[in-house]
């Protein structure tokens, strides 16, 4: 087991611990790089879904896992900036102008959406963003001078100075750094004070209100960045899909965005990533299921929710932690072998957040 020596105090919020964790990212920053050189293109394009997933998860993680505000209308800032980047496009701004655009514009949004919902919490929050998606959706299918109605709206390709980048590669190049991009300024905001006053949050408003933390500011502040992540996302995966239609962005795209945090592991950055890669698989092994499953099966209506909502449920009852923190014990049950005892990591009692206070 490494124990680290700390010798200055900017230790504690450094983004890496040792040299070993810089050895290996970087290690997996080289596999990233050369992943097109040496696979199909298909398997390329697959990865790039994967890219778009885990930005969306970055914006949601700060909302759900860091500040403590469920979620379920994330499909809306998902098919917002997406729209908003397609015609912004459409209406002659370069490619990285709309692409700004977009994500300011969807922040925005998350920001006048946060101040009503300010006074809830819990499950009336969840239904109140789950409304707001309800909205949206509406609003899809019916300003058709926008956004095309049930017709839908193509994309128009990406272009820099000319230079196409839906080539699978190109865009797989993309798509990665601006993952790479939106995990340094996640992992900054949650070094600085805003970030640790939203960790405050959750574990504890009271708590946090004692100590002087704008509640209010804080919740807004997360919605505003959550759903800035979140329209980066959709502009990307406006590309992805090429032409944009109001199916594409329901209850179920909102629900594999919670899916994916929670399976990755809530309060974990790292979580993203594990819970990106198990969504975009997921869709893949739901259709390798019906195609090896009789006709009976395979023809049940809203098997894919279905799957999806059971997944989350027994995590949340058999893996509270997700996929991350199941890799945490593994990691530490290999670097405390011999001396592993299996009470070590017993799960504990879990208190209510009104029981803290008491």
């Amino acid at each position: 087991m490494r124990f680290v020596l700390k010798t200055r105090y900017h230790q504690d919020i450094d983004l890496f611990q040792h040299n070993g964790q810089r050895f290996w990212y970087a290690l997996l920053a080289v596999a990233l790089l050369l992943v097109p050189l040496g696979f199909d293109s298909f398997y390329v394009g697959e990865m790039s879904l994967v890219f778009i997933y885990a930005i969306a998860g970055v914006g949601l993680m700060l909302l759900v896992g860091y500040t403590g505000q469920v979620s379920l209308g994330h499909a809306a800032f998902l098919a917002i900036g997406a729209y908003a980047h397609a015609w912004f496009l459409t209406q002659g701004l370069p490619w990285p102008v709309a692409l700004a655009f977009a994500s300011v514009l969807t922040a925005i949004v998350g920001g006048v959406v946060a101040i009503p919902a300010l006074r809830m919490t819990g499950i009336y929050l969840a239904v109140a963003t789950l409304a707001f998606s309800k909205i949206v959706e509406h609003v899809l299918t019916h300003w058709e001078s926008v956004t095309g109605g049930y017709r839908g709206m193509a994309v128009p390709r990406a272009e820099v100075f000319s230079v196409s980048l839906m080539d699978a590669s190109t865009f797989y190049y993309v798509c990665l750094a601006f993952l790479g991009a939106s995990f340094v300024a996640a992992l900054n905001l949650l070094r600085s004070p805003t970030g640790r006053a939203m960790i405050a949050v959750r574990d504890s408003e009271v708590s946090a209100q004692a100590m002087g933390i704008d509640l209010a500011r804080t919740k807004t502040l997360a919605f505003f960045l959550s759903a800035g992540f979140t329209g980066l996302a959709g502009g990307l995966f406006a590309h992805k899909i090429g032409y944009l239609a109001p199916d594409a962005f329901t209850i179920v795209t909102s629900i594999q965005l919670l899916l994916m945090v929670v399976v990755g592991g809530l309060g974990s950055m790292y979580g993203v990533v594990f819970g990106a890669i198990f969504i975009g698989l997921l869709p893949q092994a739901v259709a390798f299921l019906r195609d090896a499953s009789p006709p009976a099966v395979a023809e049940i209506p809203g098997l894919e929710p279905a799957i999806f909502g059971l997944i989350l449920i027994l995590f949340l009852v058999y893996e509270p932690l997700g996929i991350y923190g199941r890799w945490v014990k593994i990691r530490l049950y290999f670097q405390e072998f011999p001396l592993y005892r299996k009470a070590t990591y017993k799960r504990q009692k879990s208190y209510l957040r009104t029981e803290r206070v008491r």
